[in-house]
Order: structure tokens, then C-alpha cells, then sequence
């Protein structure tokens, strides 16, 4: 019986070799961060890049936040060859830019253009953090700029969708620069009487948070959206003092009053055709 025992065989489990490994299509699988589980990313889009098993929102790029919102052929993109180039002369610069541009198939971090929401039409900008992070250059806020203005010319609404790490370092005070720029178009709109709507999406930091995305008539956010200007250590220290666990998320903020709603994706484009079928074609409050 003992010598049964001892000489009982092991049971081995046969693992894929290399080559059975390779036979899975890179990115065809995308792992949750809010529930860890893994789903096919064909799955996760045809649900608006929310999860289904925790409703985890996951970043969509321009592209697909366009295509979800608008109205088929309806889009017109503005300023689309309009490219950022090196005007301090940093290191490298040019290299990553044109890097991103290869990566993510933009020109830069922003698509602005109009198109139309269940038959209403409407200025958008919608910003995407493959490129740069997101981050505001002279560009990003010459288009946002360009399409406020168009959005008053026409006298149609102006939606913005921000994502970004806020001020782009390597244009230095130029980027800066371009928080007065966008904050003063919005301010011609609002004088006339426009309807701007801004949805900060996560993450949505620095430069951006301060001056354009929490500049709206409506400001919404998506569901645990990361929303602040300096990052969170940089605050613990300075005041020393242990932040709540839910600081700058959009949850917080619409708790203070920072924000109007937080709007569940799949939510988000009922909302916008109520607002706008509210307003008269001139973008004004009917």
C-alpha cells in the first residue's frame, strides 16, 4: 500500500509553447482595471468601451466618441492639417510628435468640426490622450479657439470633450498662453448668447481643468473621472493633510458643486439631445 503511494504517478499540465502562444493576435484581449476580468476588445467597443461587468469606463479615442455621438456622414472636421512645430527648440520634440502621429493616426491631440446630434447640429471638439497625452500645445488651443468662434459665426451650441495631462512642457509659456486664448472665445460665445457644453472625460488635469473644460454652461463628467490641476501628492504635502480616497474624481466633484452630472456613457448622448433640443438653433436659451 506505502509503495503504492510512493510510486504514484505525477499528473503534469502541458503548457503552450511559444508558438502556441503567439498564435493570439496581439491586442485582441483587454484586461479591466475595475474588475480585473479580461473580455475581447471587439466586445468592450460594441459597449461603448464600458465594461459589463462593473461599468468601468474605458478611455475612447476621437474617433470612436464621434462615431457614437454623431449622426452617420454628418461630420465636418475643421483645421484637420493643422500641425504643431518646435518654436522653443526642445530637445526631441519634433521626434515624439511625429511618433504620435503614426501611433494614433492624428495630426494632434484635438479633432474639432461640426456634425449633427439626432438631427441637431453643433460645433464639437473632442480631445484624445493617445496623442501627447492630450496635452495643450499652441494647436490643440488654436483649434479649440477656432471652433468656439466658428460655433458663434453660426450661431450653433459648442460640445467639448476633454482628456488630458494639461499644459504641454516642451512649448513652455505658449502653451500656457493657451488658457486665455480658448477662455476669452468662450466668452465671446457666451456674450451672444451661445450654449457651450463641456464633458471631462478621465483624465482631464493641469491647464485643461483650469481654464476651457470648466468653462461650460452644462459641465458633465464621466463616471470616475480623474479631475484636478495639481496631482495629489503635490496637495498632501503642501497643505499635510491625508486627502479623502474619492478626491478629484468626478464623483467628489459633483458632491462639492464643481459639476452639474455625472453622466453614465451610455447615457450621455440623451442628455446632450435634450439640452440642445431645449435651445433655439442660434444656441440660445429658449
Amino acid at each position: 500500500m506505502l509503495r503504492d503511494i510512493f510510486n504514484k504517478k505525477r499528473k503534469y499540465a502541458s503548457l503552450p509553447n511559444q508558438e502556441g502562444k503567439q498564435d493570439v493576435p496581439e491586442g485582441l484581449m483587454q484586461k479591466c482595471p475595475g474588475c480585473n476580468k479580461i473580455y475581447y476588445r471587439k466586445e468592450l467597443e460594441r459597449n461603448l468601451n464600458v465594461c459589463p461587468h462593473c461599468d468601468y469606463h474605458h478611455q475612447q479615442n476621437a474617433y470612436e466618441r464621434l462615431e457614437s455621438l454623431l449622426e452617420k456622414d454628418s461630420f465636418e472636421e475643421w483645421d484637420r492639417y493643422m500641425v504643431s512645430t518646435n518654436p522653443l527648440g526642445f530637445p526631441e520634440y519634433e521626434e515624439k510628435l511625429e511618433k504620435d502621429r503614426k501611433k494614433s493616426g492624428l495630426n494632434e491631440a484635438v479633432i474639432t468640426g461640426k456634425g449633427k446630434i439626432r438631427g441637431y447640429e453643433t460645433a464639437i471638439a473632442v480631445m484624445d490622450a493617445r496623442f501627447r497625452m492630450g496635452s495643450m500645445g499652441a494647436v490643440v488651443g488654436e483649434k479649440i479657439a477656432n471652433a468656439i468662434e466658428q460655433a458663434r459665426k453660426e450661431k450653433i451650441p459648442f460640445i467639448i470633450f476633454t482628456a488630458s495631462g494639461g499644459a504641454r512642457m516642451q512649448e513652455g509659456v505658449i502653451s500656457l498662453m493657451q488658457m486665455t486664448k480658448t477662455s476669452v472665445a468662450i466668452q465671446r460665445l457666451h456674450a451672444e448668447g451661445g450654449l457651450m457644453i463641456s464633458v471631462m472625460t478621465h483624465p482631464t488635469t493641469g491647464g485643461v481643468s483650469a481654464s476651457f473644460a470648466s468653462l461650460g454652461d452644462f459641465n458633465f463628467a464621466e463616471p470616475g473621472a480623474l479631475i484636478g490641476f495639481a496631482g495629489r501628492r503635490i496637495i498632501e504635502q503642501t497643505i499635510r493633510e491625508k486627502l479623502p480616497e474619492d478626491f478629484q474624481t468626478a464623483e467628489f466633484l459633483l458632491k462639492h458643486g464643481q459639476l452639474d452630472d455625472v453622466v453614465h456613457r451610455h447615457d450621455l448622448k440623451n442628455k446632450l439631445e435634450t439640452i440642445l433640443s431645449i435651445h433655439q438653433p442660434g444656441g440660445e436659451l429658449s
